[in-house]
Parts: C-alpha cells; structure tokens; sequence
C-alpha cells in the first residue's frame, strides 16, 4: 500500500493509495455534509442533492453523465449519510481522469433543472412511502428519532414528504454554497491509481469550486427515549439502544469489541440465548455506531408479537451479564471480526477509497493498518466490560413497531439495567 495525501491551495484535499496488482481504480468525493447539516426546514435536502447531481450538467444531460462512465465499462453512484454524502465511480486503469471529470462536472456544474426537479422530488415522496412498506428500516428511523429527539442528527435521512415536497433551485444552491466548498470535500483513490495523475486532475477539474460558508453541524446531545408504534405486522421489530461513543472517544474501540462480542454473529451470547436456546427470534444482533462527537449502541431483532416481551427481557439479561461475564474467548472472536472488518478495505479498490477519505474527514489523516490493529490488540478484557456497562447505565432508547402495546417502555428497561 502506498498512501499519499495532498492539499491544495483552496483547502481541497487528495489522498489516495495506489493498490498493486490491480487494473482498475475507484473514485470518489466524499463531503463531509449529510442529513445533520440540514436546518428543520431542509430535512431531506441532502438527499434531494445527490440524486440531482445526476440530472444534467451544463455540459452533459443525464443519459450522457450515466454513458460517460457504463460506456468505459465503469459504474457511477452516490449515498447519502448522516454526516458525509459520496459520489464515486469505478473504472478500468486509464479511465481515472474521466470518471474524476464526471464527478467534478455533476458537483460544479449541476443545472437543477425545474422539470427534472419536479420528477426526482416525485421518486423521493415514492421512496418515503415505500419506507412504510419496510418496517426493519422504519424502526431505524423511529429509533433515532428517540434517542435524539428534536435534533437534526435524530432526523430520516430522506426527509418528509413535507419538506420534499417543498425543495426549489433556490434551496439546492444555498445548500451547495454553504456546505460544498473545497475544505468540506476529500477527493479519495484506491487501486490502479497514480497520485500526481489523480492530485492535477483535483486542482484542474475543482478550480471553480467557490468557498462555503461551512456552517458547522450542531452538536449531539443524546437524550433517550421510546418510539411504540402499533402496527399490523407479522413479525413486531425490536431495537433497544444506548449511548456509544464518537469516533475520537478513548472507548471508542472497546465500544465496538463489546458489541461485537455480544452479538456480533452465531456464536454470540445474544445469538446463542436468544435464537438457539430459546428460538426467540430467526436472527438477533448488536451494533456500534460512532459518529463526530455521539454515538449509538444496541441491539435490534424481529420476533411475534406474543414473544416481544419475552425477547426483550432474555436479551436485556444477557445485556447485563456480559458486562462482567463475557470470556477471552468472546474477545479474541471480536477482535477477530473487527480486524477482518477492517482490514477487508485494504483488499477492495471500493471500500479502501471510501476508508482512506473518510479517516482524513475525521482525523485529518489516514490511519495506518499497523495503528488500527494495534489499538484493537491493545484492549483487555476488563476495558470491553468496562465500556459495556458504561453504555448500559446510560438512558435507554426504545423503538418497537408492530405489536407495541404489551412491550417496555424505556422507563422499564431502565430498572431492568439498574444493577449494571
């Protein structure tokens, strides 16, 4: 691996790592503005953005941007997130400079057709909709919702049909002219990928890109709560959650090794209590989500209706018990899975391009294989209990959909976690 990082002039910077053995190259702008750079009356507006990038530019219309890039035999995509949103593509080797110039010209020179507006708003309110149809994802929704009531970072990430509804060109540009200037954007490249190349097409293609006004996000404050939704459904969805950890947090790995090791697979304790020894649920699992300065950890599953109780108060024991029962053995499988997790970016032009942009959003660098690996080897046993039950003793976060009227409330599960 051979990591080089640059910054231009205007704040803009380029990291790439050219990765031997492979023909071709993937791409991508990331900017460090999601769905928690959005005002109240904005909700959605970034996601709104990224499908309109690809709606015609002042020098290709949307057939030509998608042909531009599937002609070279590469694809062109975007997401958008809660704290960042990414354009990339991937191309064969020699194809580098041109999927660089699509991304460049759909950033700078999108025109936000009227016509075009009106049917992608149309797409996203078909989207919002099918949400409903999808109750493992809703509860997400609801779920963050909770645990961050009011705030921005708490908020769907596709908005509602309201504010949709409401977006014009007006509300695009002043989006773009606050948050998408050169320093709010990290050009990344992983594979077949020549860094000077790579640095004078950046400085070239982005030199018109004018500053923002980089509003800063506002800040987290996790607070908890309960989102128990009454739905008819055949299977009641189940997410329990706590605080996590931000990104630059000192437990913020042992955060991830206790998620990992509770329920981080089948062999898992939740897996195992819950779906084998029970048969609670077909699948049960825990997460860590860091973000800037908050996180979220938890646990979701889907189970009947009649179960849910049953569901919640087995996974909210073997929650509690694992923060001193957990074994070395659970650790070194945890610290297994994280390593691969981590290390299977080095493996893929994709997820390396993606990795290497966003460690230099976040800690204005690009972290060494040898750093990741060491933190995680670093950590004992007694430090993943330790920040395992130190989530545990925050407020909970409740968020059940479907048979919610005999199920906990976050008061309850509180009690439940009062000896932790």
């Amino acid at each position: 691996m051979a990591v080089e990082s640059s910054e231009l002039a205007s704040g803009l910077r380029v990291v790439t790592d050219a990765m031997p053995g492979l023909e071709t190259a993937s791409l991508g702008v990331f900017v460090a503005a999601g769905s928690r750079n959005e005002r109240e009356q904005e909700q959605g507006l970034s996601h709104l953005l990224e499908h309109m990038a690809f709606k015609g530019t002042r020098r290709r219309d949307a057939r030509a941007i998608a042909e531009a890039i599937e002609s070279a035999g590469g694809d062109l995509n975007a997401a958008t997130g809660v704290e960042s949103t990414a354009f990339y593509a991937r191309v064969l080797r020699e194809d580098c400079s041109l999927a660089l110039d699509v991304l460049a010209d759909i950033l700078t020179e999108s025109l936000f057709d009227p016509v075009e507006l009106e049917r992608e708003k149309d797409v996203i309110l078909q989207e919002i909709a099918a949400l409903q149809d999808t109750p493992d994802d809703l509860v997400m929704d609801l779920f963050n919702a909770a645990a961050f009531p009011g705030q921005p970072i708490g908020r769907a990430i596709l908005g509602t049909p309201e504010t949709v509804a409401g977006f014009d060109r007006d509300a695009l540009h002043a989006y773009l002219r606050r948050h998408y200037g050169p320093r709010a954007l990290v050009v990344g490249a992983a594979g077949a990928v020549d860094h000077a190349r790579v640095l004078d097409d950046a400085e070239r293609l982005f030199a018109c890109l004018p500053l923002a006004q980089q509003t800063a996000m506002a800040p987290a404050t996790y607070v908890g709560g309960e989102a128990l939704v009454a739905k008819k459904l055949e299977q009641t969805q189940v997410v329990i959650g706590f605080e996590g950890r931000a990104y630059a947090d000192p437990q913020n790995y042992a955060a991830h090794l206790f998620a990992n090791a509770l329920g981080g697979g089948m062999a898992a304790p939740l897996f195992q209590e819950v779906r084998e020894k029970r048969g609670l649920a077909y699948s049960i699992s825990s997460f860590h989500w860091a973000f800037l300065d908050t996180g979220l950890f938890g646990f979701e599953a889907a189970t009947s209706a009649r179960q849910t109780r049953e569901l919640v108060d087995v996974a909210l024991a073997c929650l509690a018990e694992s923060t001193h029962s957990l074994t070395e053995a659970d650790l070194v499988r945890a610290k297994a899975q994280a390593k691969v997790g981590l290390l299977t970016a080095l493996e893929s032009s994709s997820a390396r391009a993606e990795q290497i942009a966003r460690q230099t959003m976040i800690f204005g660098r690009v972290l060494t294989r040898e750093e990741m690996i060491g933190r995680i080897d670093a950590l004992s046993l007694k430090e993943v209990r330790a920040a395992g039950a130190a989530m545990l003793r925050s407020s909970p976060t409740v968020a059940i959909l479907g048979g919610a009227r005999k199920a906990p409330g976050a008061a309850e599960v509180a009690a439940q976690l009062a000896a932790v």
